[in-house]
């Protein structure tokens, strides 16, 4: 079963130094953009993490700081990268909890702008865990009943999801073949940063989803705790985050002004 989209959808796949979010640098990153006609475009590109990748990181995706030491920096690749996905959604395998907020902590650090306000994300990892719970090198056999070469390496993974998720849509008639759907079912709790320090609630207002504020409203907490907005900005926070909670800062001054 193909895609039915609206815009184009770009499925992507990082290999980095590690998994810290808010530390670890992408080392590789391969994307596969699917237009709404059916046309694709891939890219994949090796990144100089400008830090040395440990060797338990190597010995997962093979590379090493010799294979990247004369390559471009994320900042020298991030407006070309950036120029390929802005107009897309974004999938990936495990992306909403690691893919994405790794690649908008580099988009930030690189002074590119990148948020998902405009954009739907649909995760193929959750519906593979809500529906079978596998890892993606079963998902890709039980899916498509083919063996995953090069695991681990970010081009065959980014294929490998692609394939999986038109396999899940021909295998599930309760997934529909729309990207908001399938962003809705593949989100597991509503954030407003990536990484689950900012939260939702019913109403749709943000909320501190961890340490002593937790569940209280992020403006309430702002305005009789103002030391507190400072503590995160200057602590080791994702740059995501801190950009998500100036931005209620600064909506809270705009409405006291009007």
């Amino acid at each position: 079963m193909e895609l039915k989209l609206t815009r184009p959808i770009c499925f992507f796949d990082l290999e980095t130094t590690g998994t810290d979010v808010a530390k670890d640098r992408i080392v590789e990153i391969s994307v596969l953009k699917v237009y709404p006609n059916g046309n694709k475009e891939s890219k994949t590109w090796l990144v100089n993490p400008e830090m040395p990748i440990p060797e338990p990181s190597s010995a997962i995706h093979g590379i090493t700081d010799e294979k990247v030491a004369n390559e471009p920096t994320f900042r020298e690749l991030s407006r070309e990268i950036y120029n390929m996905i802005k107009d897309s959604d974004l999938a990936g395998y495990n992306s909403n909890r690691f893919d994405i907020p790794l690649l908008a902590e580099e988009m930030l650090r690189a002074d590119v702008d990148f948020d998902m306000k405009n954009r739907l994300a649909v995760d193929v990892q959750t519906v593979f865990h809500l529906m079978e719970k596998r890892t993606l090198e079963a998902a890709y056999k039980f899916y498509c009943d083919k063996d995953l070469a090069n695991a681990h390496s970010a081009e065959a993974d980014t294929t490998a999801t692609y394939e999986v998720l038109k396999s899940q849509l021909d295998r599930y008639d309760q997934l529909e073949n729309d990207i908001k759907f399938l962003s809705e079912f593949t989100t597991r709790k509503q954030t407003a940063d990536f990484a689950g320090y900012i939260v939702f609630n019913e109403q749709g207002e943000e909320m501190f989803g961890f340490g002593k504020h937790k569940g209280k409203l992020v403006e309430e907490v702002l305005e009789k705790e103002p030391g507190y907005f400072g503590w995160i900005l200057n602590a080791d926070f994702p740059l995501y985050t801190k950009k998500v909670l100036t931005a209620i800062k600064l909506r809270k001054l705009n409405n006291k002004l009007s």
